[in-house]
């Protein structure tokens, strides 16, 4: 099936915007995704038709809510292909996700004990390690990266070991691009470590087919705003056998089973962790985008992102004083690159006088910049419904850009 990207882009009412009097070009995907209007019109409806508390109201409201709820957890694990959909947990995004996970297994780490984790890290999946080690007295381990922005899987090999308790590594890199082999670097880890497996999905899920049960892993976790879905909504996703007794992240309402003064007993999944009313709407959003997504022809998309990557960096290959940051030969739509004589800062100011939307800075890995020897880069990204002439559209912005800096 060929793509019609200009019936796609239709359905995205964000993509007509003038910025600056300029026709929007967003080429800042890998920080937020915009929404096509399906979902939107979600968040709409349930606000409008149905808007209540989930699971314990004795009213139709709440009915027809945790219907949407639970109906949207339902399209989450077919998405991933979960063996069961108590295994999705609703978080209000990757970092909550990881966060759920490190505080667990925190309380389980003794000195001596090994987390390893990888260079090209976002924040998210590195800080929260590192302070579960450290309130734990254990080991941080990093893997390092070669000089393209590849893992050393040698090195993330030679890492293992049998003190190694957790191994956490992003599916794709937000910084560069660099799409992992989850796959293999999961089975590596489990024929030779009794270690725990999670994936930082948040660059990964909305660029490939993500099937949970055949990677392997123990943890899978995702936002749902990079996948053309609402804020402050995301997925943990765990193995059953895992995730039942893991320990509670949050405590208070929905996540009990019986409650005293002295002492409180917990229920099962998924609700053991989902303390508090959720993000319902949110949830229903991203079982809105997931739905969207599962009625797109997939193969089509990533070869139509994956061609918007070579056309970029086939253009960059052109254009006098760039420096491409992240070369690896697997990638997703993410192109970093820095412009001689000009400071990522100035060039995302004077793009944006001109409708061109990218993201500049560390892009929250400053351990990676500093692997690097870089304060930062520009970072165009793209997705699904960008087009070949808003790349064109970029470098005649980068062009005068690097003119006026000159």
């Amino acid at each position: 099936m060929s793509l019609d990207i200009d019936a796609l882009r239709a359905q995205f009412p964000i993509l007509s915007t003038k910025v600056n009097g300029k026709t929007l070009t967003y080429l800042d995907n890998a920080a937020t995704t915009q929404k096509p209007q399906v979902v939107i019109d979600a968040l709409v409806d349930f606000y409008t038709q149905c808007n209540s508390n989930v699971h314990r109201g004795a009213h139709s409201l709440s009915d027809e809510a945790t219907r949407r709820f639970e109906n949207a957890r339902s399209n989450i694990q077919t998405f991933i292909n979960a063996n069961q959909r108590e295994e999705v947990i609703w978080t209000s995004g990757t970092t909550e996700a990881i966060n759920i996970v490190a505080n667990g297994l925190a309380q389980k780490l003794k000195a001596g004990d090994e987390v390893l984790i990888t260079e090209m890290e976002h924040h998210a999946n590195l800080v929260t390690w590192q302070q579960a080690c450290l309130r734990a007295g254990a080991t941080l381990q990093v893997a390092q990266i070669n000089e393209i922005g590849e893992l050393d899987v040698a090195d993330f090999t030679a890492k293992l070991s049998s003190n190694t308790r957790l191994v956490a590594f992003p599916h794709a890199s937000n910084a560069l691009g660099t799409l992992n082999a989850i796959n293999e670097l999961t089975s590596i880890v489990k024929s030779q470590s009794d270690a725990l497996v999670l994936i930082d999905g948040a660059q990964g899920i909305a660029h490939c087919k993500v099937d949970v049960q055949a990677i392997g892993c123990d943890f899978y976790v995702f936002s749902g705003h990079k996948l053309c879905a609402p804020t402050g909504v995301g997925i943990l996703w765990g193995r059953y056998s895992v995730l039942e007794n893991w320990p509670v992240w949050q405590t208070g309402g929905e996540m009990i089973r019986t409650v005293d003064y002295q002492e409180s007993t917990w229920g099962v999944l998924p609700h053991r962790l989902e303390a508090g009313t959720p993000n319902i709407a949110g949830a229903v959003g991203l079982g809105a985008a997931v739905e969207w997504f599962m009625q797109q022809d997939l193969d089509a998309l990533k070869a139509h992102e994956t061609a918007l990557l070579n056309y970029a960096m086939d253009k960059a290959k052109d254009f006098s004083g760039i420096q491409l940051v992240g070369t690896a030969k697997e990638k997703v739509g993410v192109m970093s690159f820095l412009i001689d004589g000009t400071h990522p800062g100035d060039l995302g100011f004077i793009l944006d006088q001109q409708g061109v939307a990218i993201r500049t800075g560390d892009h929250c890995a400053q351990p990676l910049m500093k692997r690097l020897g870089l304060g930062g880069t520009a970072r165009a990204s793209f997705s699904i419904y960008n087009t070949f002439e808003e790349i064109d559209t970029l470098f005649v912005a980068l062009n005068k850009a690097k003119n006026m800096l000159a």
